[in-house]
């Protein structure tokens, strides 16, 4: 009998160094485990900054039921993990590392040094203070009959790693030059465990715009506009590219979008260039247009909108010369959207491992010890701190679900066959 491997730590391996991998990690050397970081790339976290780089959005400060309700056909089976770590409870986590909070006039919640960087570098110098190890350009590439991870390091060679418990946290598609890839679907798939396609979320979309939009207008936002698909209304900016259409309020139907032109193999948006205008009121404004005017000034005058705007406008064909089908227009742009942009571009994906497959504690169902967090889940949610809440909440859930999991679990006789 090994008495030194009986008194070690026992031991966890996290696959995967994001926002759901870290919190996982964590959580686990919170409470006395020794813990392995596993990732792909040269360093940690490289979407968690990229997602920074413009200001990091953490979580958003909305009343939590309609905070939860923004995770759709998931929000029932993220809700435990949602009220375990809400939205307060990450807030005050991060103030923790010394980071103060600050909300914003749209409601969502920004670290007061506004990028993600500063908060990384805190948070791994806590997990470095808690002795939680760190190996790089290591890839999954199987289990073995133990459950073992199978990783691959830079060297080529593949070893199994001795570990009590595995989380994966490897991320969905989208923006797989940082390193999430997608390509554990197929090592789970050879275990038996189902997911859902991955396909891009929160992404851009297809239309076919005339050369002049295309040429002059690539790259101009519209501004305070309102989008309109399927009876959901939603206000924001939209951005014109040479492609189609992309942007907040354009990333907030983009599920439904997606699916539609799936379907169909188009989805027509309706677009309102003047959402705090009432038809009524414009209309009045454009019979008032003074004879012998240009239609671009009284589009600009009269009707208030933008170059931008009246290039999109324009895009259904002549302007209708009655000021009240005119109104109608700006009222509602048909936009058609013909597909949907890659995922190698969108901000987040949908799909991935089933809910089926997934126990209470998020552990694999047909892996015993093997858990999973954050996007390699089956649920996407829009942009406005709602992806990386959950990122956050399901890793510290599957941290503890693995916790309890190694505690429950017999004492090792002898754990000097292989070596993390």
């Amino acid at each position: 009998m090994n008495t030194h491997a009986q008194d070690a730590p026992r031991h966890a391996a996290i696959i995967g160094g994001g926002p759901a991998g870290l919190m996982a990690a964590e959580a686990l050397a919170s409470r006395g485990v020794r813990v392995t970081i596993y990732d792909r790339m040269p360093s940690l976290a490289r979407k968690f900054l990229l997602a920074g780089r413009g200001g990091l959005n953490l979580t958003h400060s909305e009343p939590f039921d309609a905070f939860v309700a923004r995770y759709g056909a998931a929000a029932d089976r993220l809700r435990p993990a949602l009220e375990a770590f809400a939205p307060q409870d990450l807030i005050a986590w991060c103030e923790s590392l010394g980071e103060a909070t600050f909300v914003g006039s749209s409601g969502r919640v920004f670290p007061k040094g506004f990028k993600a960087s500063p908060l990384l570098r805190l948070w791994l110098r806590r997990l470095a203070g808690q002795g939680v190890e760190v190996r790089l350009r290591q890839i999954l590439r199987g289990f073995d009959a133990q459950n073992r991870p199978l990783m691959e390091g830079p060297d080529g060679v593949v070893s199994a790693v001795a570990a009590d418990a595995t989380i994966l946290a490897l991320g969905g598609a989208s923006w797989p030059r940082l390193g999430s890839d997608g390509g554990w679907v197929r090592v789970l798939e050879e275990r038996g465990v189902q997911a859902a396609p991955l396909r891009p979320s929160n992404c851009g979309f297809d239309a076919t715009w005339s050369p002049v939009l295309r040429e002059k207008f690539a790259g101009e936002p519209l501004k305070n506009v309102a989008l309109t698909f399927a009876r959901t209304r939603v206000r924001g900016e939209a951005l014109l590219t040479a492609h189609g259409l992309e942007g907040g309020a354009v990333y907030a139907l983009s599920g439904a979008l997606r699916e539609a032109i799936a379907a169909d193999g188009f989805a027509t948006l309706y677009v309102d260039l003047r959402p705090d205008v009432k038809e009524h009121e414009l209309v009045a404004r454009l019979a008032e247009a003074r004879q012998g005017q240009s239609a671009s000034n009284m589009l600009r005058k009269s009707a208030g909108l933008s170059p931008a705007a009246a290039a999109l406008l324009r895009e259904q064909g002549p302007l209708p010369p009655a000021p009240g089908d005119l109104a109608k227009r700006i009222k509602g742009v048909a936009v058609h959207l013909t597909g949907v942009r890659p995922i190698e571009r969108a901000i987040s994906s949908a799909g991935g491992v089933l809910w089926d497959e997934v126990g209470p504690d998020f552990q694999l169902l047909r892996a015993a010890g093997v858990f999973v967090a954050g996007e390699m889940l089956d649920w996407e949610a829009p942009t406005g701190g709602y992806l990386l809440q959950a990122c956050f909440s399901t890793g510290l859930a599957a941290g503890l679900g693995a916790a309890a999991y190694i505690d429950a679990a017999p004492k090792p006789q002898d754990a000097a066959t292989v070596t993390p």
